[in-house]
């Protein structure tokens, strides 16, 4: 068998890692730290045995590793956290990534290293591993305090700007230096595509696989997820991203999809299986007597990395307004580089444009920081203590005092509802011309390329960037209609809210028509300047210009409700995305009264509230307090049934409660929908 190498090599690399494994998982050590021991062990730097036959083949496998990892990654990001993270989790993110971005280049200019190696250097030090501190949290059971859950909201931003870090290190790979100019511009061009992804994303992918999960084929929905996953691989690099971002782009769209339950079932193992094989090819990168040449390097990096990241998460939390405590536990708790770093030091190995030292170095002091993990998480609480024993009197009461001031502050802002409706508009307003901004890119790129399907149909150059442009602008047209209304709400608030009472307690009126028209006419020529901006990327002609423009003016006074009609849809099924209570978790709690448990069983009508709902859209156990624990269906018993179940008409649902939730549950599921 000619692949008997292949085989030979999965073997070795699967027995060996699942016995270090098992040794690290009784130690009480990170599984991580086991596969990449176990590299180590089997690595062609290992002596006196070379046990991997086709060390190219095993890399290639752990480029799988790599999407299957930032693909869970993204399963475990919902975008209606980022309205739960708030100021402190973004604050102490930025000055995370900024801090340990300098701290990294610096010590790498202190140590000699070349320039490319220090920018990389900085880039491994930046980002926290989610991997890491989400088991290090679940295992000490800290995973639902309060500070954990501000940590969540770190690690959530951190993934956004890793993969912007990610984007800009490859263009940086490229052109061979950092210029500001060059990094707004690829930070732009990511905004961009993000943008129009995700929200095409979300319309399209979760009703696709809310479709696909009908069927009730575990194959079919696998499938279906692995196709989207490559699928927005492929694109991400056709357009000079790399993978890691249409992975963990995909997985994070997903996420809001109702089937999610099931999906991370079905990928666990796949996942699993795949990262294995990335770590361990990690370890076979190690060369042990490399690190020795380089120990000292290591210690500093690796004391950088945790005094570095602690002084700066803890003091970005504490600046945001959380208490002492509470940010001391968050700095400690993310004192650690893992699979982001990797990613990156892997990045800069396969552009070319790192020394072989840096990947090893990366993740030696990945595992050290590893280590010292759980330990700091465990003395955050007695650090506090010292700190406040050690503190002047004067300076504590000032800290207190600070925090206090920045709590009323954010209860303040969050109680004013014009400035609330002022931020959401304009947010929504960017979120549009980003939109347009991506189409017409889009089309410059049709132009610019001149692909065979639409040089064959149009022969004419400057009837193909008539047609691409009007073709854009149509499309863009409801987007620039719900812009241009929205702008008119906002003059019209922002004009109640600047001018002020008279004594009489009537408003000026000729003061608020001039503040709203104002506010109107100058964000129109802003926008119509974009779009002319945005244009002669597509046409070089100035009459063509004006005539198209015409003709795109006739359509949208003709289509105005309709546009409007359209964009509203789209708008409302984004919004789901963010107002949508999360996924019940997978485990289901009981009554805590048994004593008090009945049973009672009711079955569901064809117009109840509750047919063709999953278990964890009717919110049951919120509602009423009783839980589905069994359904019969067509003869079979479903036992325990998975949040991610759909309740069909005919079902028969057993449920357990008292009296009163038994009672107000039945009365639940005998009312009809009102949509029926």
């Amino acid at each position: 068998m000619h692949n008997s190498s292949l085989l030979q090599d999965l073997a070795v690399v699967m027995v060996v890692a699942g016995f270090v494994t098992i040794l690290f998982h009784r130690l009480k050590q990170p599984v991580v730290l086991g596969y990449i021991a176990a590299g180590v062990i089997i690595g062609p730097h290992t002596p006196p045995f070379l046990l991997i036959q086709d060390k190219h083949t095993i890399e290639t496998l752990s480029e799988l590793g790599v999407v299957f990892l930032m693909f869970s990654l993204g399963l475990e990001f919902s975008f209606r956290k980022l309205k739960e993270v708030g100021s402190s989790a973004i604050i102490a993110a930025i000055m995370e990534i900024v801090l340990m971005l300098w701290v990294g280049y610096e010590i790498g200019r202190f140590f000699g290293w070349k320039t490319m190696d220090s920018i990389f250097l900085g880039g491994i030090l930046a980002i926290s591993s989610t991997t890491i501190i989400v088991k290090a949290l679940e295992e000490l059971g800290l995973a639902k305090e309060n500070f954990a859950k501000l940590i969540f909201g770190v690690l959530i931003f951190e993934d956004i700007l890793g993969i912007l870090i990610i984007a800009i290190l490859s263009g940086v790979a490229q052109t061979g230096s950092l210029q500001i100019g060059d990094a707004l511009e690829a930070a732009g061009r990511l905004l961009v595509f993000l943008v129009i992804a995700i929200i095409v994303g979300i319309l399209t992918v979760p009703r696709l696989l809310g479709y696909v999960g009908r069927f009730r084929r575990t194959e079919m929905l696998l499938v279906t997820v692995l196709g989207l996953c490559f699928a927005a691989c492929v694109i991400t690099l056709k357009l000079g991203y790399s993978v890691a971002l249409g992975a963990f782009m995909m997985g994070a769209i997903i996420a809001e999809a109702r089937e999610i339950g099931r999906i991370e079932e079905l990928l666990e193992p796949i996942r699993d299986m795949f990262s294995a094989v990335f770590f361990v090819s990690i370890g076979l990168m190690i060369n042990p007597r490399l690190l020795l040449d380089y120990a000292f390097p290591i210690a500093v990096i690796s004391v950088a990395v945790v005094v570095g990241k602690v002084l700066s998460c803890s003091f970005g939390t504490f600046l945001a307004g959380q208490d002492v405590k509470t940010s001391m536990r968050v700095g400690m708790g993310l004192s650690q580089i893992g699979e982001f770093s990797f990613i990156i030091a892997a990045l800069g190995q396969t552009l070319g444009v790192t020394s072989g030292f840096l990947y090893p170095i990366a993740v030696t002091v990945s595992a050290i920081t590893t280590l010292t993990t759980p330990y700091l998480i465990r003395v955050s609480d007695p650090a506090v203590n010292w700190f406040y024993r050690a503190a002047p009197n004067r300076l504590t009461a000032l800290l207190n005092v600070y925090t206090t001031w920045v709590g009323h502050v954010q209860e303040t802002r969050s109680k004013n509802t014009g400035r609330l409706l002022l931020r959401r508009w304009s947010i929504m307003m960017v979120i549009n011309l980003l939109f347009v901004a991506g189409v017409f890119i889009a089309g410059a790129f049709l132009v610019n390329t001149q692909p065979a399907w639409l040089a064959s149909r149009i022969q004419h150059p400057e009837a193909v960037r008539a047609i691409v442009w009007l073709t854009a602008a149509l499309l863009s047209a409801p987007l620039l209609v719900a812009t241009y209304r929205k702008l008119q709400a906002f003059g019209m608030l922002l004009s109640e809210m600047s001018i002020s009472k008279n004594s009489d307690g009537k408003r000026n009126q000729a003061a608020q028509t001039i503040v709203s028209h104002t506010v109107l006419i100058g964000g129109t020529i802003v926008i119509g300047l974009f779009l002319l901006l945005l244009s002669s990327t597509i046409l070089q002609s100035g009459r063509a210009l004006l005539l198209l423009l015409v003709v795109v003016g006739v359509v949208t006074a003709i289509l105005w409700r309709p546009f409007i009609r359209i964009y509203s849809k789209a708008q409302i099924a984004v919004q789901d995305v963010f107002t949508a209570p999360p996924p019940t978790p997978h485990h289901r709690q009981l009554p805590n009264f048994l004593e008090e448990a009945e049973l009672e069983r009711v079955e569901v009508k064809p117009h109840s509230v509750a047919a063709r709902k999953l278990i964890s859209e009717i919110g049951l156990r919120s509602k009423t307090g009783a839980s589905i624990v069994a359904i019969h269906r067509a003869g079979k018993n479903i036992l325990n049934p998975n949040p991610s179940e759909e309740i069909l008409p005919g079902d028969s649902l057993l449920m357990i409660g008292d009296n009163d939730q038994l009672k107000a549950a039945t009365d639940f599921l005998n009312a009809t929908d009102p949509k029926e």
